[in-house]
């Protein structure tokens, strides 16, 4: 079962908590260089405009990744949506290491940020993957649910 506005409504949600652990890591310390949307305005030249950054962040996670997810869920490994978020977070993150961190300056897998920066980016990716996967399967049983016209679904 595909539907590609329930995997953008997930990959918006993912997005948003990606977002707010890689906040929360920065503002702990625990990877101060990792603010992922610096970087990422960096690629798009929009370096003093982080509103721009933001944005292209947020789409790019919602009707991407959201929509690619919800296109080839069912070619994806794993017997659980989840598991095929996790898979598809996995993907992401080699894109983001062999892409977007070289064209953001800090090398192939982030390496320049420290050697912390790999590990951590891909606990951050599996996570939107995971929540990507299971938000996408909340939002498919509710979708059922509401077919079978079942009361409070």
């Amino acid at each position: 079962m595909v539907d590609i506005g329930r995997g953008m409504a997930a990959g918006f949600v993912a997005t948003m908590v990606f977002s707010l652990l890689v906040l929360a890591a920065v503002a702990l310390g625990l990877m101060p260089q990792l603010a992922a949307v610096a970087m990422f305005g960096r690629v798009l030249w929009a370096q003093g405009a982080p509103a721009v950054a933001w944005i292209a962040h947020f789409l790019i996670g919602t009707v991407l990744w959201g929509g690619l997810f919800a296109a080839f869920s069912p070619r994806l490994p794993g017997r659980t949506h989840t598991a095929r978020g996790m898979a598809f977070g996995l993907v992401t993150w080699l894109l983001a290491m062999v892409v977007l961190m070289p064209l953001a300056g800090a090398g192939p897998f982030g390496l320049s940020l420290g050697p912390l920066a790999p590990p951590t980016t891909l606990a951050l990716h599996l996570a939107f993957g995971a929540v990507l996967g299971a938000t996408y399967s909340w939002l498919l049983e509710r979708r059922a649910q509401e077919g079978r016209g079942t009361p409070g679904g």
